[in-house]
């Protein structure tokens, strides 16, 4: 059984600048979650705020002077996994993978956690094509890992669950998993994506190097 997804923000099929489209969704406060595994008052609930604005900087540089590890590999797809779910994909050893993340979305990955007394709630970062640039990133809360996922923490910041499924690790590895605090709001962002060569204005929507 596939586990439900708790897409809080879906922008796609975006053929020009999404940021109006941004705009809408953060007025209107329009969320996408399965009713009735959202319960009122829960912490996927609270968190709607930050997650709902968790666009992606396609563009943004990795985190200056804050606080960072690399991610601990706690569980990865075998082969048999990714040929149940049909994925033509060789699976990336584990010492080739490097993301890194910050102290400060650590944490907040474990106040998610622990609100909603769910030692494996956590973030599900993916990659889209689409968008103006032709590749997007999506952000959305998950209860548990899926089989095509790796499963990342913080090495002493725990529970801090990060799953990315294995097409979208090829696409991003060696960035930065940052959460950060601005005027227009609170988000997690991938930075530094050293495969991505330049990307929208709107943070969205970014373009692969040749």
């Amino acid at each position: 059984m596939s586990t439900p997804r708790f897409a809080l923000l879906v922008l796609t099929r975006a053929p020009t600048c999404m940021r109006h489209a941004t705009d809408i969704y953060m007025r209107s406060g329009i969320v996408s979650t399965p009713i009735a595994r959202l319960r009122a008052g829960s912490a996927l609930h609270r968190t709607r705020s930050f997650v709902s604005s968790s666009i992606a900087r396609a563009a943004s540089p990795a985190p200056t002077q804050v606080p960072k590890s690399t991610v601990s590999i706690s569980s990865a797809p075998t082969p048999d996994d990714l040929q149940a779910q049909e994925l033509d994909i060789d699976i990336i050893p584990e010492e080739n993978v490097k993301l890194e993340l910050t102290d400060r979305a650590a944490e907040q990955l474990k106040s998610i956690a622990t609100r909603e007394h769910r030692s494996s709630a956590g973030l599900r970062i993916a990659v889209e094509s689409g968008g103006c640039h032709g590749y997007q990133y999506t952000m959305e809360l998950a209860s548990e890992r899926n089989a095509e996922d790796y499963h990342f923490t913080h090495p002493a910041i725990i529970p801090s669950n990060i799953y990315i499924d294995a097409v979208s690790l090829g696409l991003i590895n060696g960035s930065t998993i940052d959460f950060a605090t601005e005027l227009i709001g609170s988000s997690f962002r991938v930075a530094a994506n050293p495969q991505a060569k330049g990307g929208c204005g709107c943070g969205i929507s970014w373009e692969m190097k040749d």
